[in-house]
């Protein structure tokens, strides 16, 4: 039988291992896997197994160093500026946001994403229940947007993609739609709980628009504020 200590407290909310080591450690949960296979990966002084669910009051340690803990998560908004990749990786001559970040926060992932072309509230963590939260469907975080239009938005299509939804190929994506002034019908204010790839600018582009800016400005309770261009600051969930 094997030993109770290298079991996770079942009263809690079990964490796949793999994904945890993934935020804390900034790798692929391919990366954590190998680690666990290799056996430097212990739960409480036993070696982890492939597959294996921790709880919050297991201890993970790798090569005798502690890694993670609730006091371990960090928590960044930042405010990303266009032509930047939210990737590891710089991509050609597009530089990635971790250039925007001291080293210390390289393990951190971002919650979501923003792609090259788009500029605003991003969130960093190590803490994969805080992503989950944020971004799974069924907790219908709002995020909001202020888009520029390469020409007017007409009414009916205003009221088509508000009240009907646009069907595109992953499916219907219906958008709430505010004017940003009154006279003024090329910038919007949008707002949307899901967040599938692009799916802003495949809205519009299915009824014949092109997005020239996209800027998010709310993520859930979190609002981007005063912030500048390419600044960050710790928050507390």
């Amino acid at each position: 039988m094997p030993n109770s200590t290298s079991q996770p407290n079942r009263t809690e909310k079990a964490e796949r291992l793999n994904k945890f080591l993934a935020f804390q450690l900034g790798v692929s949960r391919r990366q954590a896997d190998d680690l666990i296979a290799k056996q430097k990966v212990y739960i409480n002084n036993q070696p982890a197994q492939l597959g294996a669910r921790i709880g919050e009051s297991d201890t993970i340690t790798i090569n005798n160093h502690i890694v993670g803990g609730r006091s371990s998560y960090t928590y960044l908004m930042l405010n990303k500026p266009i032509n930047y990749v939210c990737s590891r990786k710089q991509q050609g001559k597009t530089p990635t946001i971790y250039s925007l970040l001291p080293d210390k926060f390289h393990n951190l992932k971002p919650v979501g994403r923003l792609d090259a072309n788009s500029s605003g509230l991003l969130l960093l963590t190590n803490d994969g229940d805080f992503a989950f939260r944020m971004t799974h469907p069924k907790f219908k975080k709002n995020k909001q947007y202020n888009v520029t239009l390469d020409k007017e938005l007409a009414p009916l299509h205003q009221q088509i993609i508000a009240d009907f939804g646009i069907q595109l190929n992953d499916g219907l994506s219906k958008l709430g739609l505010s004017r940003q002034s009154n006279q003024d019908r090329h910038n919007w204010i949008v707002s949307m709980s899901e967040g599938r790839n692009r799916q802003i600018r495949r809205t519009f582009a299915a009824l014949g628009y092109t997005v020239i800016k996209l800027h998010r400005t709310h993520f859930g309770t979190y609002k981007l504020g005063t912030l500048g261009a390419g600044d960050y600051i710790v928050i507390n969930p």
